[in-house]
């Protein structure tokens, strides 16, 4: 197509973008509409973007595209990465369906194996279009979207207060009776009164400045490691795959029993733990010129975020529970633009300091680290307060 450097940039960071941002309203919906609804606008928006990027690659790839064709392209990778906003949704809608002492676990669960997505298409996705070619491979991310999309229509279900409502109950009723059902979180408002409710919640900005860290800084690795094995080590291409690969996978895996060590230990020690992994990591990073000390560095890090990810998760209906979906949604959507931020951040240290600047960029993620420890350390002080304004007043 001819396009420019900044036209590829923008292209590429459209399904992150809209990913990313529409995390905030749509995590906000669930407190009022219960997770299905949303769930099921963002898929369908998911599928028809790839089904014109299916259709435009039908019809005009390869000989017939052109610069003409570059608003529509942008169009459907903004629809296509409508689905990667069902985190926040999903989050919410998984927290309503589980008690305080097990939601680490289950959110772990619905976090951790979803996200091994990017390390698993990391492996697939080359070697499909290898043997079928560029169409076959949108094809099959077609499928499995449509695929997904049927199974969540047949088996998704909304915790009961939602259902009650939209049974005809009233608030009062679906509350006493999701409560006797044994739901024991339950939305305070709707969803523009969730974002404000959350916005005005100091505790809020700490837990998205941890995700920031856990997985936009995950989103950003992924996106830069390739480069880093190429640039820095000069890694033949399917080495810095198989890294790029196992980091991703490694901490999306970690994050399952990450979960299970939040909800026994507490979500503030492991996340402590969490981001004293990753600041290893990045000091292994940042000065080593070790391959097996530098791979050692990378899956320290990726540890950390994984582990990282999960308590941050637990941590969000601990420290705002009036307002979890509003919350899911600016942690999820702020905190994944880290995705964005913190690649040209590493950009400019290589351009600045050449080779080695590969290297020195991941001094940043020491930076991140530190201030993540600190604000962790600050959520620790003032849970005493937190369970007191939770407390229900006596009759």
């Amino acid at each position: 197509m001819d396009l420019g450097p900044q036209q590829v940039g923008l292209l590429v960071a459209m399904p992150m973008l809209t990913g990313s941002l529409l995390r905030i309203p749509f995590g906000a919906w669930v407190d009022r509409n219960g997770g299905k609804l949303p769930f099921l606008v963002l898929l369908l928006a998911s599928v028809l973007g790839i089904a014109g990027l299916y259709w435009m690659l039908l019809s005009r790839y390869p000989d017939h595209l052109s610069q003409a064709q570059y608003p529509l392209l942008l169009a459907c990778g903004a629809l296509g990465g409508c689905g990667i906003a069902t985190f926040s949704v999903g989050i919410g809608q998984v927290s309503y369906w589980f008690e305080r002492s097990r939601q680490g676990r289950a959110l772990a669960f619905y976090a951790g194996l979803g996200n091994t997505s990017p390390g698993l298409v990391a492996i697939v996705l080359p070697l499909i279009i290898a043997y079928g070619g560029l169409r076959a491979g949108y094809l099959v991310s077609l499928a499995i979207v449509l695929t997904g999309l049927v199974l969540y229509v047949v088996l998704g279900f909304d915790a009961p207060y939602f259902q009650l409502r939209r049974g005809g109950a009233s608030r009062e009723q679906a509350m006493a009776q999701a409560r006797a059902a044994g739901q024991e979180l339950l939305p305070a408002a709707g969803a523009a009164r969730s974002l404000r409710d959350a916005a005005f919640s100091w505790r809020t900005w700490p837990l998205v400045g941890l995700y920031f860290t856990s997985f936009g800084g995950f989103l950003a690795l992924t996106a830069w490691l390739p480069t880093f094995w190429g640039a820095y080590y000069h890694a033949p291409h399917w080495l810095a795959l198989a890294l790029t690969a196992g980091f991703s996978l490694f901490s999306s895996l970690i994050r399952v029993p990450g979960g299970a060590w939040a909800d026994r230990l507490g979500g503030e020690k492991v996340a402590f733990a969490a981001f004293l992994s990753v600041l290893a990591g990045a000091l292994l990073m940042s000065g080593a010129s070790v391959l097996g000390l530098t791979v050692l560095g990378e899956f320290l890090m990726g540890a950390g975020m994984g582990v990282a990810n999960a308590a941050v998760f637990r941590l969000v209906p601990q420290y705002v529970p009036d307002a979890v979906g509003g919350t899911a949604g600016w942690v999820g959507g702020l905190g994944a633009l880290g995705g964005f931020v913190v690649p040209p951040l590493l950009g400019r240290v290589a351009q600045s300091l050449g080779p080695v600047g590969y290297a020195r960029g991941y001094l940043v993620y020491v930076v991140l680290a530190l201030l993540c420890l600190g604000l962790t350390g600050l959520l620790a002080r003032t849970r005493a307060g937190v369970a007191r304004a939770a407390r229900p007043l006596a009759a």
